[in-house]
């Protein structure tokens, strides 16, 4: 840091490449940040199991949750970087303000929703608080002869999340249950409801567009179109010969407003222009590495390709437009050149993990922060964050610290029920000793992985405060992720190297490892010791 600040007063490097070093060597640095926690009100205990199947119950201020059931999905609108929202199993849809950390020590703070929309049919908490629930509390505070008004929620689990992309003050969920819904963010009322007939795995809005259409993926094999304007779906995109096969990912080009991508269970990705009748413009094939290797050469669309061996369940492009990522469960992820519709042949590696038919949240650093063809590629990998060079597929790092591998919940246990009153018929029968109810479990032990990555770039506090850009140690963090043990966890870079004194603190940071990975490091830190003083304590002699 100290040669780039010497290079930058010397005039040697100029501010947009300082900011890009700075923002490269931010991005190379990430760790977790265990003391934001975000805590949904929910009461229960974790059970951490083992994989000999042993369980073990710990009860301290980790057993908060943001959502208890698992988290799905998140989303973070991209104008402040300050309103968060996250959908979970159980169909609950919680909204968090992450500039609610004190501005003195934002790296610790317990979050707590200001919002949430409950599941359909029940009736939503009254107890949350916050500038995004005002309208809600008037509501409760009505006389007692007011209806209570029951949520308009989701019935099942919410698959995917993502906001307005011209205003913050709206957002989009769809879940199982086969629908589509349009919430307004500071009242958490619903807004619209679209019912698609099938169930929906993700979905997908221009994020420069004024068409206001909704591209959903569904179990049908078509794309399904949802226009905002009119409330209704307007057009479904179908290949000729495509008759079964899911749709799961759907992803709107940033460059051209037109332009989506979707990725089968049949392993195509299908580009396709919304003007046009037809629709499909071409196939991506895993094959062709050339494209359109001339310019203005005009060719016809593929009758059959595939781009994976097995479904494809990611898609995200670039922020520029120039580049389209896939990812498969064939355990590849490809990179596509989109003025050609070539294959660029970058391999990640046999360390990539992908199972599933939820939509895959990868990530591509913004194009801006780095110098050119050097985007970073974060890949949920089950119960790790791998961050990829995008456009040579090498590894930079490993984000760990996901808690135990296998999690159940136990629930707050009810108040014990008194004994039954003795009868007076029952003076000759031998009392058997009253036994309380056993408690129940939410569920059977269940692995924990990553489900949500979103971004959070420059903006909110961090700005206000003066601090780096994408969250420093003066900023709440860069990096969010959801997990299925309940948990939202935060990723910020460390912006100093850490000394003698920060290692002792990062191992007590290490709240989420379990205490069969504490001993198995202890026994490999006693083993590589041992070797050492054995190697150092050989006297060699030379003849």
């Amino acid at each position: 840091m100290n040669e780039l600040l010497l290079d930058r007063a010397a005039g040697g490097l100029g501010q947009n490449a300082f900011a890009r070093r700075r923002c490269t060597d931010l991005l190379h640095a990430f760790r977790p940040a265990p003391r934001l926690r975000f805590d949904g009100g929910e009461v229960g205990t974790n059970i951490a199991v083992d994989e000999g199947g042993r369980s073990s119950t710990h009860q301290n201020d980790r057993d908060l949750w943001a959502h208890q059931a698992g988290v799905n999905a998140m989303a973070l609108e991209r104008f402040d970087g300050r309103i968060m929202v996250s959908g979970g199993s159980d169909a609950t849809i919680r909204i968090w303000d992450l500039e609610q950390a004190d501005i003195g020590n934002p790296i610790n703070h317990n979050f707590r929703p200001v919002a949430e929309i409950a599941r359909a049919g029940t009736v939503g908490s009254a107890g949350t608080r916050g500038p995004f629930r005002q309208n809600q509390n008037q509501d409760h505070q009505q006389s007692s002869h007011t209806p209570v008004r029951k949520s308009e929620g989701h019935r099942f689990g919410v698959t995917n999340l993502s906001f307005y992309p011209f205003d913050n003050a709206a957002f989009l969920s769809s879940s199982f249950d086969q629908t589509l819904k349009l919430w307004a963010t500071d009242s958490a009322r619903l807004s619209g409801s679209f019912d698609l007939g099938s169930k929906v795995y993700s979905h997908a809005i221009s994020p420069i567009a004024d068409h206001l259409l909704v591209a959903c993926a569904t179990q049908h094999p078509a794309v399904r179109l949802v226009d905002l304007r009119s409330g209704a779906a307007v057009q479904s995109l179908v290949a000729a010969g495509q008759i079964s096969g899911a749709v799961l990912s759907v992803a709107w080009s940033p460059r051209h407003e037109h332009i989506l991508a979707s990725g089968a269970v049949d392993g195509t990705v299908r580009i396709w222009d919304v003007r046009r009748a037809s629709g499909l413009l071409s196939l991506l094939d895993q094959e062709d590495s050339l494209g359109l290797s001339e310019v203005g050469r005009q060719r016809s669309c593929r009758a059959s390709a595939k781009a994976h061996a097995g479904p494809v369940n990611g898609l995200t492009w670039t922020d520029d437009g120039a580049y389209l990522v896939s990812a498969g469960h064939d355990r590849r992820i490809r990179v596509w050149d989109m003025a050609t519709g070539a294959n660029t042949l970058v391999s990640f590696g046999p360390s990539v993990r992908n199972s599933g038919l939820s939509s895959v949240p990868m990530v591509v650093t913004p194009t801006g922060l780095t110098a050119p063809r050097q985007e970073l590629l974060l890949w949920p990998n089950e119960s790790e964050i791998l961050v990829f060079q995008l456009h040579d597929g090498s590894i930079v790092t490993r984000l760990r610290g996901m808690g135990p591998t296998q999690f159940a919940v136990r629930l707050a246990e009810a108040p014990t029920p008194a004994p039954p009153p003795p009868t007076s018929s029952s003076t000759n029968i031998r009392p058997q000793p009253f036994r309380p109810p056993p408690p129940v479990d939410r569920s059977s032990a269940r692995r924990n992985r990553v489900t949500s990555l979103v971004w959070r770039g420059a903006g909110g506090m961090g700005s206000e405060a003066g601090g780096e850009v994408m969250g420093g140690r003066d900023a709440v963090g860069g990096l969010y992720s959801g997990h299925l043990d309940g948990q939202i966890r935060a990723w910020v870079p460390a912006t100093a190297t850490p000394g003698a004194g920060d290692e002792a603190e990062l191992v007590e940071d290490d709240d989420d490892a379990t205490p069969h990975a504490v001993e198995e490091r202890d026994r490999k830190r006693r083993a590589l010791d041992q070797a050492y003083r054995s190697l150092m304590g050989t006297q060699i002699t030379f003849r």
